[in-house]
């Protein structure tokens, strides 16, 4: 059974306080640490003091333990330490004394076990070092273990590519020197050095010894001193600002005559003193990964599907068009317009497509955008029923659903495309109809190697594309001259059709070359 050090617990506790407030969920997958033993050191330190939130990440929604635990740790600090405290966790200071003002109401702080004992484990453990060994006892800097520390050839040769500080350049300049004053030989000196007559040469022309490699260390001229960070830390803390972000305080203190620094700096500067987190109820911008990749080799494999517009007579009006297709064979195998755009007609549309083409149960995925019929309740079950695994784009991310982009497109810009409105709906509807038996039949799609839709969903276009070949074999034989040596046209039939391909993916830029219809 593994034990874990007192220092570990804590250090794993303190990714659930503010301002991270990470899951127990979360570090379970991250450390491999047991979901149990998790939520035991959690009530540990809770009952300790620590401001472990129970439950939300959100401060208003902390429980009362944790809220009261903060009251009491900054019960004692003075205007700019609660400042200090607050923006190191996330919080406002209005917060905590809003929750001050609630337990002084409710009495809870009478019942609430002995605050001045917590407020006084809280004080200590919110002392800056307090746990940690001071430097250079048992520690080799930076807080490492001395035994850590490894010790160092030497700042001069011996390893390739080190780079080495301008005094050490400068402190050899002179050795040599002197050595070779004294009557020995300069490549014997720089052996020794463990350099070699290049290197000195070069150091020797160089206009500054100044290492200007990448990670050498750089000094800038016009950097915030240590005073100026000092005076952007306490501004930001003072009563009147110790709410205020860098950019409403910046303007402030320039109508009152005062520049310390610019906006950035004030962020810098705070982001390095542990001061700048998010605060508020606003949550937090969520990045919302790729959709997974999907790859049809046969059809009805996948299909993908999407809602757009048709004009109608009445300004401000339209018809919804819900069209799906397969995106191996690129046919059409379903369509509807009505007027108006339900998750009901959606789901009535998709159970009769699968049922038209014969769908099995875990055969087909079925990608779609984050629209509401997309994801509404009646689409979902509908899909549940019929064993339909769906898939959804990014929110407000056109590109992860391409191919239904690209056959709207095809759609609103083909030449039969009625200059007038749809005068109703039975209109749009035969129109619609006309297009997509002039789609799936006729028209020769660019993407599957000019054969139609239909041919391509049939399987019929392995035939057709060996007759092309064929002929133009033959016609290369009789004017070989016309070809100069060069293959004749590539008429293979296009293999697996991928959709949302990963960027390592060694097809992935030729099939989405062939997205446009």
């Amino acid at each position: 059974m593994t034990r874990y050090s007192a220092e570990f617990k804590e250090q794993v506790v303190r990714k659930m306080m503010p301002p991270t407030n990470q899951s127990v969920a979360s570090i379970h997958r991250e450390t491999g640490i047991s979901t149990p033993s998790l939520y035991a050191w959690k009530r540990l330190f809770q009952s300790r003091g620590y401001v472990v939130p129970a439950k939300t990440s959100q401060p208003d929604g902390w429980d009362n333990k944790a809220k009261l635990a903060a009251v009491i740790e900054t019960a004692l600090m003075n205007e700019v330490e609660r400042s200090t405290y607050c923006r190191e966790r996330g919080l406002y200071v209005e917060q905590l004394d809003a929750w001050k003002a609630a337990f002084e109401q409710a009495g809870d702080t009478a019942t609430a076990g002995s605050p001045s004992a917590v407020g006084r484990r809280a004080q200590e453990d919110a002392r800056p070092g307090k746990g940690a060994s001071p430097q250079g006892e048992g520690t080799g800097g930076g807080g490492r273990p001395a035994d850590a520390v490894k010790k160092s050839p030497g700042h001069l040769g011996h390893r390739r590519g080190r780079l080495i500080p301008e005094s050490m350049k400068q402190m050899a300049i002179v050795l040599i020197d002197e050595a070779t004053a004294a009557g020995a030989r300069q490549h014997k000196a720089c052996e020794v050095l463990g350099i070699t007559g290049r290197t000195l040469r070069r150091w020797r022309c160089a206009d500054s010894l100044h290492d200007q490699r990448k990670g050498a260390p750089r000094t800038c001229p016009h950097a915030l001193s240590d005073e100026e960070k000092k005076t952007i830390v306490a501004t930001c803390n003072l009563p009147q600002y110790q709410s205020l972000p860098p950019s409403q305080i910046v303007p402030r203190l320039a109508d009152e005559g005062i520049w310390i620094a610019s906006e950035s700096s004030y962020y810098r500067v705070l982001a390095e003193h542990d001061q700048c987190h998010r605060r508020g109820r606003a949550k937090p911008p969520r990045h919302a990964a790729k959709p997974k990749a999907l790859a049809a080799a046969i059809a009805n494999q996948v299909w993908s599907w999407d809602i757009t517009y048709l004009p109608t007579a009445i300004r401000g009006q339209f018809y919804r068009l819900y069209m799906v297709l397969d995106i191996y064979s690129r046919k059409i195998v379903g369509w509807e317009v009505h007027g108006e755009e339900l998750a009901t007609h959606a789901s009535v549309l998709i159970d009769k497509t699968c049922r038209r083409e014969r769908i099995a149960k875990d055969q087909l995925v079925l990608h779609a955008d984050n629209g509401s019929p997309m994801k509404g309740a009646t689409m979902l079950a509908t899909l549940q029923k019929l064993g339909v695994v769906p898939s959804f784009s990014r929110p407000t991310v056109s590109d992860d659903n391409p191919y239904s982009e690209a056959l709207f497109r095809t759609l609103k810009y083909t030449p039969a495309w009625p200059k007038q409105p749809f005068q109703s709906l039975d209109d749009a509807r035969q129109w619609v109809h006309t297009f997509v038996t002039w789609y799936n039949t006729e028209h020769r799609h660019s993407g599957i190697r000019f054969v139609t839709p239909q041919q391509r969903h049939q399987g019929t276009d392995t035939t057709i594309l060996a007759a092309r070949t064929h002929l133009y074999e033959e016609a290369k034989a009789k004017h070989p001259d016309r070809w100069r040596g060069r293959d004749v046209r590539n008429w293979t039939p296009i293999g697996t059709v991928l959709l949302n391909p990963d960027r390592e993916s060694p097809n992935a830029d030729a099939e989405t070359k062939r997205l446009a219809a």
